[in-house]
């Protein structure tokens, strides 16, 4: 019976401080403005894409709608400051955006996807 109360006074223990741990990093203001630009350099460059006519309208609108939801998840986010999960979901955010913008830049069909 004690090594039952022990191994789960430990496995208590454990769980309880993960949640401790992951809060106790706050991004720095620095990683917040980068990331804020980033989102904001993305929309301008799908508004030139679209205005040189290298995307469709369509292909801007969807990618649009990508950016606004990751201007949202940014805002939401960055209220009581960005943890290390909440910025790298960010970046990834980012990154995978970035890498659509490039593959509807060199498709030729002019057609989402």
């Amino acid at each position: 019976m004690r090594k039952i109360v022990i191994s789960a006074l430990v496995a208590t223990a454990a769980l309880s401080s993960v949640p401790a741990s992951a809060q106790a990093w706050r991004g720095p203001a620095p990683v917040q403005r980068q990331l804020q630009n980033d989102i904001n350099q993305l929309e301008r460059r799908i508004d030139n894409a679209a205005a040189r006519r290298t995307i469709s309208q369509r292909e801007a609108a969807g990618l649009r709608r990508e950016a606004g939801q990751l201007q949202r998840l940014y805002a939401r986010f960055s209220r009581n400051g960005l943890d290390r999960r909440e910025v790298a979901q960010l970046q990834r955010g980012v990154g995978q955006l970035q890498q659509r913008l490039r593959v509807e830049r060199r498709d030729v069909d002019r057609r989402r996807g």
